[in-house]
């Protein structure tokens, strides 16, 4: 007698699978996804300062539990960009006057040891077109009032020295300084006059570099921040 063939089970070879569906293949965002992200908007002052955050808002945005929505706003609150406040919530951190000329103390000091590792660290020729930048193409857009291609080559310029510094330490904690203030800086960058020094200062501190002269790299940025805190003090109630 014939043998009767056995019935094809889902687990046979060849057996067709049922893909999965896009609800199922999508992963939950992970609290440093949503912590980027917000950091993000609160630097660019799309949530502005005194915005609350509402973790039902955010949880049904990034498609998460309320949970996960704590967690992040908790690694917020660490890096001083929220604040959670009884009965309300949490809300984006304000600056007050004092917490400004602080943050550019420290900024001082900070990017000037940032110039510093670089110009160490790096072949002098590695900013050669950086300096070219700022000597001829920076100059034209603030000679055209271009301020916002002017200013996404400054960030270039910050994310290559913090890079070619080659410390996490200091890198994270400029990020989390420019985060409170890369809003701060834009406004102070349209003061007058303030973008074209703020040009001539890094092209003095770029020149120190390709010079492989780190200290003068370092005072060069240190008196480019001193010089930004003293529009600040001179112009505050137009920008704060």
């Amino acid at each position: 007698m014939a043998a009767r063939a056995r019935p094809k089970t889902r687990a046979a070879a060849g057996s067709p699978r049922r893909a999965p569906s896009p609800r199922a293949a999508r992963k939950p965002a992970t609290v440093a996804h949503i912590v980027g992200v917000l950091r993000a908007r609160i630097a660019r002052q799309d949530i502005p300062p005194g915005a609350k955050l509402r973790e039902a808002d955010l949880a049904g945005e990034f498609g998460v539990a309320r949970a996960r929505i704590r967690d992040s706003l908790a690694a917020l609150e660490q890096r001083g960009l929220v604040e959670r406040i009884p009965n309300r919530g949490a809300v984006v951190t304000r600056l007050d006057l004092s917490q400004v000329f602080h943050i550019y103390e420290l900024r001082e000091v900070l990017e000037g040891l940032c110039a510093r590792l670089a110009t160490e660290r790096t072949p002098p020729e590695r900013w050669r077109r950086e300096l070219e930048l700022f000597q001829g193409p920076m100059k034209d857009l603030i000679a055209r009032n271009e301020l916002d291609p002017y200013i996404e080559r400054y960030e270039a310029l910050r994310r290559a020295l913090i890079e070619a510094a080659g410390n996490p330490v200091l890198a994270e904690m400029l990020d989390t300084i420019y985060e409170k203030t890369q809003v701060l800086i834009r406004r102070i960058l349209i003061l007058p006059g303030r973008a074209e020094i703020g040009r001539q200062q890094h092209v003095a501190m770029l020149e120190a570099m390709i010079r492989g002269k780190a200290d003068l790299a370092e005072q060069r940025r240190r008196e480019g921040l001193k010089s930004a805190r003293a529009h600040l003090e001179k112009f505050q109630k137009y920008i704060l």
